[in-house]
C-alpha cells in the first residue's frame, strides 16, 4: 500500500464523509462549506495520487483499477446528495451512475481476460467536468447557507430560484458530457467486448 493507493482509498472515506454532511439540515452552520471543503480535498488527492503514481512510485494495476472507481464513488455520492437536496433530477442522476456501471462492468470482463484497462482521456475529461460541475453546486450552496444565510428573504428566494435552474442545467450537460464519454470509451474498446458477444 503505497502513498498513491492510500490516497486513493482516503477518497472513499471522503466520499462518505461528504455524504454525511450533505445529509445534515441546512440550519446547522458551516455545513456546506465543511461539504465543499470536503470534495476540494478530494480533488487534490485524486491530483496527487494520479501525479505519484506516474512520476515517483509507478503506475500499479491497482490503481488503474481502483482510482476511477473511487472518482466514482465520490461523483455518484455528490450527485445522489443534490438528488436529495432537489437541485439535480433523479434521472440525470441515473444516467451519470448507469454509466459508470456500464464502465466498471467492461473494466471486470477485461480483467477476466487478463487485461486492465485504465481511464481512457475522455474518460479523464468527463471527470474534470463532474468535478467542476460539482464544485460549482456546492460553492453556491457553502455561499448560500453559510454566507447569505440572513440576507433578505426576498433575494434568497431569488438565489434558490436561480440555483435550482442553474443545478439543472449543470445536470444536464454532464449527463451528456458522461454519456458521450462512456459511448467513446466503448468504442476505443471494443475488441474486449467483442470476445463476450
Amino acid at each position: 500500500m503505497n502513498i498513491p493507493n492510500a490516497l486513493t482509498i482516503s477518497r472513499l472515506g471522503l466520499a462518505a464523509l461528504l455524504l454525511g454532511l450533505l445529509s445534515l439540515p441546512d440550519s446547522l452552520p458551516m455545513v456546506k462549506s465543511a461539504a465543499f471543503i470536503v470534495f476540494v480535498i478530494a480533488g487534490i488527492t485524486d491530483y496527487l495520487d494520479g501525479h505519484l503514481a506516474r512520476n515517483v512510485y509507478g503506475v500499479s494495476n491497482f490503481g488503474k483499477l481502483m482510482d476511477p472507481l473511487a472518482d466514482k464513488v465520490i461523483v455518484c455520492a455528490a450527485f445522489v446528495s443534490f438528488v436529495e437536496l432537489g437541485l439535480v433530477p433523479a434521472y440525470l442522476v441515473v444516467i451519470i451512475i448507469a454509466r459508470e456501471f456500464l464502465v466498471t462492468g467492461l473494466r471486470l470482463l477485461a480483467v477476466e481476460k487478463g487485461l486492465v484497462i485504465s481511464a481512457g482521456k475522455w474518460g479523464k475529461h468527463k471527470t474534470i467536468w463532474q468535478i467542476v460541475a460539482i464544485i460549482a453546486i456546492l460553492l453556491a450552496l457553502a455561499v448560500r447557507h453559510d454566507i447569505l444565510r440572513d440576507a433578505d428573504p426576498t433575494f434568497l428566494a431569488n438565489y434558490d430560484l436561480a440555483l435550482g435552474y442553474i443545478s439543472y442545467a449543470i445536470g444536464i450537460a454532464v449527463a451528456l458530457i458522461t454519456v458521450a464519454s462512456g459511448y467513446l470509451y466503448f468504442i476505443d474498446n471494443r475488441d474486449v467486448l467483442s470476445k463476450y458477444l
